[in-house]
């Protein structure tokens, strides 16, 4: 099932990609939605329109969680759910840069099953099923093997390195970011970056895909306090998330806590 669920996902991934390009030369129609959560333009829910139509066709009897839907308790008693950001890095799409993407992944039983992290204008999907590994535009993919987080490198807002989040020293790390949480998860899925780590509250919708493919490439996948991540919660958001391979993350954590 994981399999057929993934080329199911990475249709799905290449007609959203479709879409949110053809919006890019029209009106983006920029609102803000309540509360600070950011904003959404035409092409977020011309995306998400598109994936629920698809995958819902396909898979009438899974659940849906998706950042640009109204989220109901339906999907708590499905088998399986799709858990979905129709485009991850809206203010990146917003100011015209490449670096946002389409995530999209199934889980069932708070397990994510398959997974796809697409960028349309990198032409970079990553994929993953469970037990099948990890692959980058169909090259398997690992993340990096080391030790010791001096000197490696780690995707995070400045923020959080921060003295007091650090009580075990603030790691000798160069720090990076991308806008986009399934760019970062996926960047480390494939060696670029050793680590990945974010401190807040984390909406299951940005990370779910990238979980599963960081897992299958080698690493450890856990919220910020070492706890295994779980998804289709009833409030969808985990507890911040750090993912590495298992002795940086080792490292890492015994600094955080």
């Amino acid at each position: 099932m994981p399999e057929s669920d993934l080329s199911l996902l990475i249709d799905a991934a290449r007609r959203a990609g479709d879409t949110a390009r053809a919006c890019l030369s029209e009106p983006l129609d920029v609102r803000y939605k309540d509360a600070g959560a950011g904003p959404v333009t035409r092409a977020d829910l011309a995306v998400n329109t598109l994936l629920h139509r698809v995958l819902g066709s396909a898979r009438p009897d899974y659940g849906w969680l998706s950042e640009e839907s109204p989220d109901t308790a339906a999907r708590l008693g499905a088998k399986r759910v799709f858990i979905v950001d129709p485009i991850d890095g809206t203010r990146s799409f917003i100011d015209g840069e490449k670096t946002w993407a389409h995530s999209i992944a199934v889980a069932e039983q708070g397990r994510i099953r398959a997974a796809v992290v697409y960028l349309p204008l990198l032409d970079r999907l990553y994929a993953a099923a469970e037990g099948a590994g990890a692959r980058l535009n169909g090259a398997p993919i690992a993340v990096t093997r080391r030790a010791s987080a001096e000197g490696g490198t780690i995707l995070a807002k400045k923020p959080t390195f921060e003295t007091g989040n650090w009580p075990g020293g603030v790691p000798g790390m160069t720090r990076a970011h991308r806008p986009s949480l399934a760019y970062r998860l996926s960047l480390v899925a494939e060696g670029r970056y050793d680590a990945m780590l974010t401190l807040r509250p984390t909406w299951e919708w940005d990370i779910a895909a990238g979980a599963l493919i960081l897992s299958e490439a080698g690493a450890q996948v856990t919220d910020r306090r070492g706890a295994p991540l779980r998804f289709n919660n009833a409030h969808p958001q985990t507890d911040g998330v750090l993912a590495a391979n298992a002795t940086l993350h080792g490292d890492l954590l015994d600094r955080l806590i």
